[in-house]
């Protein structure tokens, strides 16, 4: 099932119970021009939006992934250690996204990753096996390469989703890569579990569990851009 609720995350998530997995790509606090939420908070409200995110979560999912701005690398470490203090029954691990394409820059290195976060409850499953990557030593003919796969370790090279992508809808400022988002929910759920997409945004997510046939409730606060999800979407359903 797919569904796409309009409204603010603090409003509805709280009467949508428990899902497997939850995917949050919160705005980025950078002044993007979404249609229907400023994107610039002052730093102390925006790190409060982002805590009241990860409480909020919390209740409302297994496991947990946020992709965040880089900017934003030091404050959101702090933000899950005392989370990890408030709530022993999670772990963190942190994942990174690279990408090579970037701004030129002359003044220093640009910017080529993205972080993610993972919260997990300490017993929420995961399943390492849906996400093997052939080897370097399958791809090469080596008889030593174990014949699965690998599992990939946690740097994920997956580029931006740039203007002239395949994947891009243009009614976003910002849209995470299927690849990194199919990895997200296969590492997380099985056939037929249950995800959760905080800002739906572009609709990827949802787009991404139509593939895998797992039930996807996307929560996005724009009403046209759930118009536009439905629209791309060509799904009477939702």
């Amino acid at each position: 099932m797919l569904s796409i609720l309009n409204g603010d995350i603090f409003d509805i998530l709280p009467d949508c119970g428990v899902f497997d997995c939850l995917i949050a790509d919160p705005p980025d606090n950078i002044g993007l021009k979404y249609t229907g939420y400023k994107d610039k908070l002052s730093e102390e409200d925006y790190l409060e939006f982002l805590n009241a995110c990860l409480e909020v979560f919390s209740e409302h999912a297994g496991i947990i992934w946020i992709s965040y701005n880089a900017k934003y690398t030091y404050p959101m470490g702090a933000l899950v250690y005392y989370f990890l203090d408030r709530h022993s029954d999670f772990e963190a691990k942190p994942f990174i996204q690279t990408f090579t394409f970037g701004q030129n820059r002359t003044t220093d290195c640009g910017n080529g990753h993205r972080p993610i976060l993972r919260l997990k409850r300490k017993d929420a499953p995961i399943y390492p096996d849906q996400i093997k990557i052939p080897s370097w030593r399958l791809l090469h003919g080596d008889p030593r390469a174990s014949k699965g796969g690998k599992v990939p370790l946690d740097t994920w090279d997956f580029p931006r989703v740039t203007g002239n992508s395949r994947q891009r809808r243009p009614w976003c400022p910002t849209q995470l890569h299927e690849g990194l988002v199919e990895r997200m929910v296969n590492l997380s759920t099985q056939k037929g579990g249950t995800v959760c997409d905080a800002f739906s945004g572009s609709g990827t997510t949802m787009k991404v569990c139509r593939k895998l046939e797992r039930d996807c409730t996307s929560i996005e606060i724009d009403p046209e851009y759930c118009k536009k999800i439905k629209e791309a979407e060509y799904n009477e359903d939702l």
